[in-house]
């Protein structure tokens, strides 16, 4: 019996949800399976007051491994940050000798040329049970549809965005209350596991991958600022989706008065009776001791469990109301 030969990979990611993704290859028991040989993930961009350029999450977690092994002796991870994945770019990838690329929330489209240097292809991990979801926001998407599940599923790269066969889905169930933040923790840690285990089946031999249903895809898109914007003409069960959606960006934003006002964390109320009839939506209409501040919307009442002006620290709804006399019976606009 041969030496089994471990693959040789070439991870690309970015933000702090493909992370896992990246220690799980890099585990202890996967040496027998696979060698990370090189990172790519996006430039470093400058952060905090001071603006001090920081590597992505990604970035920083590659770095780190990178010295560790360079401690030890052993070769350490190519931790590429190009601007595009241009010909110089292929060529450091092309020296790398790899064979598999494994991409997860990399943000940039593969084209045929960087693809063919790879003799297995590409695989990526897609946090939502495609076709449904294709696109950059699928854990967003989920939350602002309010659906009942998601999951994730590991694809072949294909030139089409997330079009590729299936070769690996797994099912989440959702209890309505995720923000974007809490479930791309799950959707995380559940990625991780799932590639791991894929990788093992790459190693051991042929991985057969299902055709997805091209009809039923569903296509979400880049959120800006501007979607955070709540508008109190909607329903509270909207409302609600939408701040848990864009937590913890680009969170959701009202005015009171002349300032920016977050809210937070709230959730539909569902107290005995209702608001005055005549208020208008985004009116402050009262309080419950045990739910919060109770807001006016378009269909029913949205009661505020936390809420932050731009310039302040975020307070839960009791301290929030000791400093600002006179916010019952306001207007949010």
């Amino acid at each position: 019996m041969g030496t089994h030969i471990p693959l040789r990979l070439v991870f690309a990611g970015s933000p702090e949800i493909a992370a896992p993704a990246l220690e799980a290859l890099l585990a202890p028991g996967m040496g027998d399976v696979c060698v990370v040989a090189g990172v790519i993930t996006n430039p470093d961009t400058p952060k905090g007051r001071r603006g001090t350029p920081e590597p992505t999450e990604v970035g920083a977690l590659a770095a780190a491994r990178s010295a560790a092994l360079r401690e030890r002796g052993k070769s350490p991870i190519a931790v590429l940050k190009p601007e595009k994945l241009d010909g110089k770019v292929r060529e450091a990838v092309a020296a790398l000798k790899p064979d598999l690329l494994v991409s997860f929330a990399y943000g940039r489209i593969f084209g045929p040329k960087f693809l063919g240097l790879f003799p297995l292809g590409g695989i990526n991990v897609h946090p939502s049970l495609l076709p449904r979801y294709r696109g950059p926001t699928p854990i967003q998407a989920a939350i602002l549809n309010r659906d009942a599940e998601t999951g994730i599923s590991i694809q072949r790269i294909a030139l089409q965005m997330d079009a590729g066969d299936i070769l690996v889905q797994e099912r989440l169930p959702l209890t309505g209350r995720e923000t974007a933040a809490s479930l791309s923790g799950i959707a995380a840690q559940k990625s991780a596991v799932l590639l791991a285990s894929l990788i093992r089946e790459f190693a051991g031999g042929r991985v057969v991958g299902t055709p997805q249903n091209h009809e039923d895809a569903v296509y979400c898109r880049l959120l800006s600022k501007e979607d955070g914007r709540i508008d109190w003409n909607s329903g509270a069960l909207e409302i609600d989706a939408r701040i848990r959606a864009f937590t913890p960006w680009p969170l959701s934003l009202a005015r009171h008065g002349e300032a920016d006002l977050y809210i937070l964390e709230g959730r539909p109320w569902e107290g005995e009776g209702s608001a005055p009839t005549a208020a208008r939506p985004g009116t402050v209409v009262g309080i419950d001791k045990s739910r919060g501040i109770l807001i006016q919307t378009g269909r029913g009442v949205y009661a505020v469990e936390t809420l932050q002006y731009r310039t302040r620290k975020a307070l839960d709804w009791r301290s929030f109301l000791n400093g600002a006399p006179g916010f019952i019976g306001s207007r949010l606009t």
